[in-house]
């Protein structure tokens, strides 16, 4: 898909259109669930910028592609709009996420108490994101109290949250990173 133009004055006065063309706020709820999902995605971006070539590098991407089918998939309303099968995740996914959660779990050490965020650049990048996945899937949920979500969006969002934290603690462990954990003042 060519883009030809990048601005068309339509949101000027604070609407854009869903998929299928549905006028709507720009402060409704399925654009914060779809934008947060799409901050998330350039925060991805940064994230794999910091990676050298390979399987973590190319997983990165893998996901923005599916966080665009996720993207898709929020902006259009499912009681007004049939999905675009563009909008649907690819089969395997989620299952993939988890896969590579456990194989990551599998290589580390044992956890030990609450880790604060942080170690390498990438390895603090990758917390970022997980931070910003979370805050997609808030936005998800409070959108699917209000209107149709497919419930794969939702737990691939999910799952994503949990890889990218093995992610981060996996990056800190190649480079020899000690993770520093939470030492709570009142205990």
């Amino acid at each position: 898909m060519k883009i030809t133009k990048v601005y068309t004055r339509g949101g000027d006065k604070g609407q854009t259109s869903l998929v299928g063309g549905q006028r709507v706020s720009k402060a409704n709820v399925r654009l914060e669930a779809y934008g947060t999902v799409d901050e998330l995605s350039a925060h991805l971006g940064l994230l794999a910028a910091l990676l050298p070539a390979g399987h973590e590098k190319d997983m990165i991407v893998r996901i923005q592609n599916n966080l665009f089918n996720v993207c898709t998939n929020l902006a259009t309303d499912q009681d007004t709009t049939p999905l675009y099968p563009s909008a649907h995740l690819p089969a395997g996914e989620i299952e993939l996420l988890e896969c590579e959660v456990d194989a990551i779990m599998n290589e580390l050490p044992e956890a030990q108490g609450f880790i604060l965020s942080g170690g390498t650049h990438e390895a603090a990048q990758a917390h970022v994101c997980r931070t910003v996945c979370r805050r997609a899937e808030r936005r998800i949920v409070a959108l699917s109290e209000a209107a149709t979500v497919s419930p794969e969006v939702q737990q691939y969002v999910n799952r994503l949250s949990d890889y990218l934290f093995v992610l981060a603690k996996k990056l800190n462990f190649i480079a020899g990173e000690s993770e520093k954990t939470w030492h709570n003042a009142c205990r």
